[in-house]
C-alpha cells in the first residue's frame, strides 16, 4: 500500500509541476489552485508512505515519476522539444529508479 501511495504521489507531482508552469508565477487563479491541490496531495501521500518506507528509495521513486512524467507531458501536450537525448535521459531516470529498487534498498 505504501508503494502505491508513492506512485500516486509521483503522478500528483507531475500535476503540480504542470500547474506551476500554467499559473504564470501564480497570476492565473485556476492553475494556482490546481498547483496547491496537487502539491498537498503529493506531499501528503509521500509523508504517509514514509512511515513504512526508506526515505531514499521512496524519494527516488517520487522524484523519478514526477520528473519523467512532467517531461513526457511537456513533450506531448505543451509543444516542448523532443530529442533522442531527451528520451534517452528520461529512460535513464526510470532505469535508475528501477535499479535502486532492485538493489534491495527498497526493502
Amino acid at each position: 500500500m505504501a508503494w502505491a501511495m508513492v506512485i500516486i504521489a509521483g503522478l500528483l507531482e507531475t500535476g503540480f509541476a504542470i500547474n506551476l508552469k500554467l499559473s504564470h508565477g501564480f497570476t492565473e487563479l485556476w492553475p494556482t489552485i490546481g498547483f496547491c491541490c496537487f502539491a498537498l496531495g503529493s506531499f501528503g501521500l509521500l509523508t504517509l508512505s514514509l512511515k513504512s518506507l526508506p526515505v531514499g528509495s521512496a524519494y527516488a521513486v517520487w522524484t523519478g515519476i514526477g520528473a519523467a512524467g512532467t517531461a513526457i507531458y511537456g513533450m506531448i501536450w505543451m509543444n516542448e522539444s523532443t530529442s533522442a537525448l531527451k528520451l534517452v535521459s528520461i529512460t535513464l531516470v526510470i532505469a535508475g529508479v528501477v535499479g535502486l529498487q532492485l538493489s534491495g534498498s527498497g526493502h
